[in-house]
């Protein structure tokens, strides 16, 4: 069975560290973005639910739920809303725009723990319903049968090129060193150097037609996905 992933927003850095390191101790995946804005660059549409903080600087959690509801990749994912505000109108707010469930700050992490278990519990689709895709316009990743299918046709990748492209693509617009796909895609016990980063990046550009543009070098940097 597959770990659940969790995204947890918010513009606390201590406190995010703490509700990451106590969602992964409980055997969820979990990562944390410190605004709404650094949220939207990350793939939100990977996460099996959302933990927003309501009050940050730049967008608000209540404004971020709002631009994730209106978008069909992202708004069937469940969001609990972590606020220090705990009036009547606000959770009236949160709940009128699809949360979850609403917790109010300060909390036990064993609370936190306990509403996520319940909300994925009652939000968790049948088996049969299940299939996890990943898309950007006639780019197709389907990551149960690992498949990827160009303007409807099947493209071959080998493992390495599949997972480079889910990276790339799940993070768009996110430059990654050599290192960080490295990190992300080998085995920790295999020694890989820069060229093979490259000559696999190459082959696997090669094999996604037309969108192999959107696999950008930043010199310097590394790569990214760039959308056109």
């Amino acid at each position: 069975m597959k770990q659940q992933r969790i995204l947890i927003v918010d513009d606390e850095q201590d406190l995010g560290e703490i509700l990451q390191f106590n969602l992964m101790s409980a055997g969820y995946e979990a990562e944390t973005a410190y605004s709404a804005e650094e949220a939207l660059e990350g793939g939100i549409e990977r996460f099996d639910l959302l933990l927003l903080d309501v009050m940050m600087e730049g967008l608000s959690g209540f404004e971020l739920a709002e631009r994730l509801k209106a978008n069909p990749a992202t708004q069937e994912i469940p969001i609990i809303f972590l606020t220090a505000k705990d009036t009547e109108d606000d959770t009236l707010t949160g709940f009128g725009l699809g949360a979850d469930d609403y917790i109010a700050k300060p909390f036990s992490v064993r609370e936190v723990l306990a509403r996520i278990k319940a909300v994925l519990n009652r939000t968790a689709k049948p088996m049969e319903e299940e299939m996890e895709m990943f898309t950007y316009k006639g780019l197709s990743m389907n990551l149960n049968d690992k498949t990827v299918s160009i303007d409807g046709k099947t493209a071959t990748l080998t493992k390495t090129e599949f997972e480079l492209l889910l990276l790339f693509l799940t993070h768009r617009g996110r430059v990654f060193s050599r290192q960080e796909v490295i990190d992300q895609v080998w085995r920790k016990d295999v020694i890989v150097t820069d060229r093979t980063v490259d000559v696999n990046i190459t082959r696997m550009r090669k094999k996604i037609g037309t969108y192999s543009s959107c696999i950008v070098s930043r010199p310097g940097y590394g790569y990214l996905f760039e959308e056109n």
